[in-house]
């Protein structure tokens, strides 16, 4: 069964720190592409960063850059995003996405495949 498990998630204060990982199994997450989507209450689902299936090109979305790092362990089989400074406007719930194209499309990938998503909470 083909499944993407994302953890790391949580209640944090402003200015704070998390790391989400994003764990594939059932299919070689290394294929392709892997990105991370965000969707905030009664907003719509986002896309925040992408990183290539070799790792070597990352892409954010202007609201994080400078803030987040994407990064991959192919032979975890594992995703990560590091999020430092993080804002009351970070709070969503986070998902990682996977497909079958090699690179990313601006700083989201071809999203084939998706997590359950974990939420993010950053408040006083």
């Amino acid at each position: 069964q083909l499944q993407l498990v994302e953890s790391g998630g949580g209640l944090v204060q402003p200015g704070g720190s998390l790391r989400l990982s994003c764990v594939a199994s059932g299919f070689t997450l290394d294929y392709g592409a892997v990105g991370w989507f965000r969707q905030a209450p009664g907003k719509e689902r986002e896309g925040v960063s992408c990183i290539s299936s070799g790792g070597g090109s990352t892409n954010y979305a202007d609201s994080v850059k400078g803030r987040f790092t994407i990064s991959r362990d192919n032979a975890k089989n594992t995703v990560y995003l590091q999020m430092n400074s993080l804002k009351p406007d970070d709070t969503a719930i986070y998902y990682c996405a996977a497909g079958r194209r090699r690179y990313c499309s601006g700083y989201v990938p071809q999203a084939d495949y998706w997590g359950q998503g974990t939420q993010v909470t950053v408040s006083s």
